[in-house]
């Protein structure tokens, strides 16, 4: 039950992302806003997603991808007890939506969050089977890599912030805000 949950709630995710591509393909985009983050006077975070030509042609890529991981991965980890192959599900839809988070981001809060996902999922899915010590070794090294990267992406972040006062791609990629940077 935990394989059909995930393989359909990802081809579902994949039949969307096509509808999401026949409406962007001219040229659309979508910016939606649901909530902010930090709301000062000078300075804004909202919860945004932009929706455009680029982000739905990754959506595809990501659910159709991963629809097929999914498929593969019923059939792979077949030996596995019902409570683990939950637990790899949960990881594997987990890993999916970080990617369609980091991809869909109107911002770089959000696309840093997804960044983080994917980071977590990552030490999560190579360390599964965490009674071998060398997939544990693996999962810590990759999980020490994924911070020195984050690290890097947060310092751009803060770098960007104090330079321009935005972290909206949509205020942020103006010819006004751009001059900002050197």
């Amino acid at each position: 039950i935990p394989g059909l949950v995930g393989c359909i709630s990802v081809l579902a995710s994949f039949a969307m992302s096509l509808w999401v591509f026949m409406q962007v393909r001219g040229g659309n985009s979508y910016s939606p806003h649901y909530f902010d983050f930090i709301n000062l006077k000078a300075f804004r975070i909202g919860f945004d997603y932009a929706i455009d030509p680029l982000s739905s042609l990754f959506l595809l890529i990501i659910t159709g991808v991963g629809f097929l991981i999914h498929l593969y991965s019923t059939a792979y980890m077949h030996d596995e007890t019902n409570k683990g192959f939950a637990k790899y599900f949960a990881y594997l839809n987990l890993f999916v939506f970080s990617m369609l988070l980091l991809v869909m981001g109107g911002n770089f809060v959000i696309m840093f969050i997804g960044w983080e996902g994917v980071g977590l999922c990552s030490y999560l899915l190579i360390g599964y089977w965490y009674k071998n010590t060398e997939y544990t070794d693996a999962s810590k090294k990759a999980f020490i890599m994924n911070r020195i990267g984050d690290l890097g992406l947060l310092l751009a972040i803060f770098w960007l912030v104090i330079k321009t006062g935005h972290v909206d791609y949509k205020e942020l990629f103006t010819q006004a805000t751009l001059s900002k940077l050197s």
